[in-house]
């Protein structure tokens, strides 16, 4: 149970203001006087009554129902939390509620308290053995913990029961495919005149995610100066798109340099894109995005991953995914020389280890390298 010291306008008296559930399990806030006055500089007096008053209410079992059921409480938690989230964590926890939570809880007719740790290890078993990958079960865990945690903090239960079964078992990346220099020459140029050809130059000069290059708006280009900021985002969950200033971490938003070539090739898109403006005065989509169709609309999430993996069949190149390019930009970065510090900053990671973690191959090659220098400097003789 939460409690927080207020004042009243014109109260004589510091209140606590204590956080509960009502019959339904919703929150309901509850005022109580502490008797302790608001002259005096008394508030400590008062924050120490609180805690006897909170500790009284939930020995009491005020506040505290029980007999809630828990996919009641379970939508009603995510409803609290729609505030206080981004647009695309809101969706993505209500989308895996809808998908697998609330089908697999809401026929057992569960009340909160009946929420055992062998219930949620049978649910972690029951949807492994129905195909869903470790990691993705472990996501929905993560929504599960903190939906508890919540119940704790308004004092129903007194454990979490995600915190006591064991978990299954964290699938490790085994590395990322990636094409090499002969091939991204190559895939550059089949996707001329392609509908994803402005896409798939930025994707691999900047190593951008999906949501990043499809995310890029002109008023985010300074062709002047010569820079481009990532600060915009396009993201799909479920079937939704959503579209927001905001980029997945801190390190994500920056402004990067562009060069004289890609200077080149954005004048000469922009121009295309006026002309398409002028074909279709009545039709054309004026969007302010970069990665258009000829009609000025955004060019979706879906379509370029679909779009991608046709373009690649067509032109007999070896099967990647779109967030392959990503990692094919890391690769080319370190057949250059440059090391894991520069293409940590160029990617825009939040910190090395996940540079580290992602591309170990090519760390590896660097270990090569010192290996084939070593190999050629001492002069090594078999005995």
């Amino acid at each position: 149970m939460n409690g927080t010291i207020q004042t009243k306008t014109g109260g004589k008296n510091y209140y606590a203001v204590v956080e509960g559930l009502d019959e339904n399990g919703k929150r309901k806030q509850r005022w109580i006087s502490t008797g302790v006055p608001v002259k005096g500089n008394n508030k400590r007096k008062a924050e120490a009554r609180l805690k006897e008053i909170v500790a009284e209410l939930e020995e009491s079992g005020v506040g505290i129902n029980k007999d809630v059921y828990f996919t009641d409480f379970l939508e009603q938690w995510l409803e609290n939390l729609k505030i206080s989230i981004a647009s695309t964590t809101y969706r993505s926890y209500s989308y895996t509620m809808s998908g697998h939570l609330l089908p697999y809880f809401k026929p057992k007719r569960l009340k909160m308290k009946d929420v055992t740790p062998a219930i949620i290890q049978k649910y972690v078993a029951d949807k492994m053995s129905n195909g869903l990958s470790p990691n993705t079960v472990r996501k929905h865990l993560v929504n599960l913990s903190k939906c508890f945690d919540s119940s704790i903090k308004l004092g129903m239960l007194s454990v979490n029961p995600v915190k006591r079964i064991e978990l299954p078992k964290k699938e490790k990346f085994t590395g990322a495919k990636f094409y090499n220099q002969q091939q991204i020459e190559q895939l550059l140029e089949v996707s001329k005149n392609d509908p994803l050809e402005i896409v798939i130059l930025l994707t691999l000069f900047y190593g951008l995610r999906r949501s990043e290059v499809l995310g890029l708006r002109w008023d985010a280009v300074d062709l002047e100066k010569k820079t481009l900021t990532i600060k915009h985002t396009v993201v799909i969950v479920g079937k939704d798109i959503y579209k927001q200033d905001c980029t997945k971490n801190d390190a994500s938003n920056a402004t990067l340099p562009i060069s004289d070539k890609v200077v080149s090739r954005l004048e000469r898109w922009r121009e295309q894109q006026q002309e398409y403006k002028a074909l279709q005065p009545n039709d054309y989509a004026d969007t302010g995005y970069i990665c258009t169709k000829p009609n000025g609309e955004l060019l979706l999430p879906n379509y370029v991953s679909q779009h991608f993996t046709l373009l690649l069949k067509r032109n007999n190149m070896p099967h990647i995914r779109f967030h392959d390019l990503r990692h094919s930009s890391a690769s080319f970065l370190r057949s250059l020389g440059f090391d894991m510090k520069v293409i940590q900053t160029w990617l825009r990671h939040k910190d090395i280890q996940t540079t580290m973690n992602i591309y170990t191959h090519l760390d590896m090659e660097a270990k090569e390298n010192v290996a084939d220098i070593l190999n050629s400097k001492l002069n090594l003789f078999e005995a």
